[in-house]
């Protein structure tokens, strides 16, 4: 029976925990392996910087309330707060209880990234022809959590940081490669406790990881 923290494979998600708490140093920077997810411990007030390493890879972002994981950064409610799919430089991103989460503080690339499109999971693998378990989104998550003793009560869409969706004026939509360049960063201030996730998305079938479709790592500090 599909329960929302059971993963259907693993990967070193599960070995790749920065502490068994998730409670970052401060201004040290954390390497997310390719086709891996992380979580980390993000104070209100505090700032997460995450890190296009190499300016093709997607970075699918959550953030948990650190009280209450049934609260959670919500794309659908941020829809709404922001009258927009592509949040900005200035920001307040919102909660499914419509609370502030995060706020968007800097973005040096291109600020194209999308908010529309669920995180992959091994469904999606298997739909796109895939016959042995492939590495994603969803399970990522699920296991980063898992590795600081924690349960996904959920799998919300995420915040798919330099996913490069555009929507054109019929409706439908095209997967292109990111737009951002190495070493690009977006800082995300903490408006409450959090618990941050981030998964170098392990998408190798469409060229949202670059045109030669290959995942690589990302990078994060936790900053004051």
């Amino acid at each position: 029976m599909y329960t929302p923290d059971q993963a259907d494979g693993q990967n070193a998600t599960l070995d790749s925990a920065i502490s068994a708490s998730g409670d970052a140093t401060v201004g040290t920077i954390y390497r997310v392996p390719p086709r891996c997810g992380m979580a980390v411990r993000v104070a209100a007030g505090q700032s997460i910087r995450v890190v296009n390493t190499h300016g093709t890879q997607v970075c699918d972002f959550w953030a948990f309330s650190a009280e209450n994981l049934y609260e959670f950064l919500s794309m659908a409610h941020c829809h709404t707060e922001l009258e927009s799919v592509m949040p900005a430089i200035g920001d307040t991103l919102v909660s499914n209880r419509r609370r502030p989460i995060v706020s968007i503080t800097h973005d040096d690339s291109p600020g194209v990234h999308d908010t529309v499109i669920a995180c992959c999971d091994w469904p999606r693998y298997q739909r796109l022809g895939c016959v042995d378990y492939h590495d994603n989104c969803a399970d990522n998550l699920r296991m980063a959590l898992a590795a600081i003793n924690l349960k996904a009560p959920h799998v919300p869409d995420p915040f798919n940081l330099w996913m490069n969706i555009p929507i054109a004026a019929s409706g439908t939509i095209a997967w292109l490669p990111p737009q951002a360049s190495a070493g690009n960063s977006v800082v995300m201030r903490a408006e409450m406790d959090l618990i941050a996730v981030m998964s170098a998305c392990p998408q190798d079938v469409t060229p949202v990881n670059g045109r030669d479709c290959i995942p690589s790592e990302l990078h994060f500090r936790v900053e004051t």
